[in-house]
């Protein structure tokens, strides 16, 4: 009751910014209702006498981790109905670009518990798999109530979340002692989530399952990023760096400090990939302010040809295509680590074999970080005057680029299999709930058939 009613009163006079949020990233009408537990009639046939496990991930990094789950678990159960939800539209744009039609996918309820009550009664799932840690309790309490088992994967505790979970306990003990399944990273996340509420027995060191979605992810090359960079006025073979996943103050300090490396690499290309690509037309207003100049990606297939030096950068203002400039990088920057807290995910660009730098806040990807900083594939700077020396120097220097990028992918493959010891968590649960479990697909065996 007193979560309730905290809970009414925040969302009444949170309102307002969480509107105006969903009106800046755009398309916020479709699906729009699902928010409130509301699905016409194409998702409840879609829904109709299935076996219906419900994963939920909340936005753009979540749903690689789900796509990979899914693969995975797909062959082992073949007759069980995906649905997926999330949280923000950028989220749903990647669901509906990388899973396929059969897959449903929904917008996850706000947690009302009369909004909760009627998804659930909806969607009537066997089971639910939420990604890393999205607690919402009334969600919770009623899938308790009916019965259902519930599982945590990749978990984490953040050095955030850890003492708001210990200062709430009244509220969240009982909702993490509720999971039947818990995959996490490492021993300190199995240490501290045992802390917060969850059964010793239901908690499993796994790994990170964003190294499986780095290393394995594949889709169609529906983007040609090497003709967006040509046309944008970079010269083939000049060196390239991509700063992926910006936040704000991040973007005027690259290319600022590009700028002055070009007197040292005159051909340097900049490509900045901002974190939430609606903050696209504020950087472009302050870069103005200072007499700098950049073009838009979406701008580029407008039969646009720059020249070399035209522009201070390519903006990307797109979402789901950071991994294809990746990809013609030298060097990687791993944005919100720089002027904000936190850091981004540095595993994508080292899967790829890129020397990967990043600044002093990796909060949210601690592990991750050291694994690489531990074995020389990565280089983390104090400030933006190291990070401008540390470009210079692996700019001029290829055969380090070269060794550091090697090791980085020989990090990432040294880390993969917490998708699969995932899925054998969650498997036995699903077979008590009536789910035919197909034994694991020896791949030797099939390599050498074919």
């Amino acid at each position: 009751m007193i979560y309730n009613i905290l809970f009414a009163i925040f969302f009444i006079l949170a309102s307002p910014y969480y509107f105006w949020r969903l009106r800046r990233r755009g398309e916020w009408q479709q699906g729009f209702a699902q928010r409130f537990g509301k699905y016409d009639a194409p998702v409840k046939q879609s829904l109709t006498n299935r076996h219906i496990l419900w994963i939920h991930a909340v936005s753009v990094g979540e749903v690689n981790l789900c796509t990979q789950l899914i693969n995975a678990l797909e062959p082992r159960v073949p007759n069980i109905k995906f649905v997926v939800s999330c949280t923000t539209t950028t989220g749903m744009k990647e669901l509906q670009r990388r899973l396929p039609t059969r897959v449903t996918r929904i917008y996850y309820p706000i947690d009302l518990e009369k909004i909760s009550r009627r998804a659930l009664a909806t969607v009537n799932p066997q089971a639910l798999v939420l990604i890393e840690a999205e607690i919402w309790p009334n969600f919770l309490w009623r899938a308790d109530d009916l019965g259902l088992p519930v599982f945590l994967a990749n978990a984490r505790l953040s050095p955030r979340s850890f003492p708001r979970y210990k200062r709430f306990g009244w509220i969240f003990r009982p909702l993490f002692r509720s999971f039947v399944g818990v995959s996490c990273q490492n021993e300190d996340d199995a240490q501290g989530l045992i802390a917060v509420g969850c059964k010793p027995e239901a908690v499993r060191v796994v790994g990170n399952m964003k190294f499986d979605a780095a290393a394995k992810f594949s889709e169609l090359k529906n983007l040609d990023a090497r003709k967006i960079l040509l046309q944008a006025g970079w010269v083939e073979g000049a060196p390239v760096i991509v700063a992926g996943s910006t936040h704000d103050g991040e973007e005027m300090l690259l290319v600022e400090m590009t700028r002055r490396l070009r007197e040292t690499f005159p051909k340097l290309f900049l490509v900045i990939v901002p974190r939430h690509f609606e903050r696209c037309k504020d950087i472009v207003k302050k870069f103005k302010a200072r007499g700098l100049k950049s073009h838009n990606r979406t701008d580029i297939f407008r039969n646009v040809q720059l020249q070399p030096g035209e522009i201070d950068c390519l903006l990307v203002n797109t979402t789901g295509e950071l991994k294809f400039f990746y990809e013609l990088a030298d060097v990687a920057f791993i944005g919100k680590s720089l002027t904000a807290e936190g850091g981004q995910n540095p595993i994508e660009p080292a899967a790829l074999g890129k020397a990967v730098v990043f600044g002093p806040h990796m909060e949210n990807f601690t592990d991750i970080a050291r694994a690489f900083l531990t074995a020389n594939a990565a280089v983390q700077v104090a400030d933006a005057a190291g990070l401008e020396q540390a470009l210079g120097e692996l700019l001029a220097d290829a055969p380090r680029r070269a060794v550091m990028g090697s090791t980085a992918k020989a990090v990432v493959a040294e880390n993969l299999g917490a998708v699969t010891r995932t899925v054998e968590m969650i498997l036995p649960f699903l077979e008590q709930r009536g789910m035919h479990v197909l034994p694991p697909v020896d791949e030797s065996a099939r390599t050498q058939s074919e």
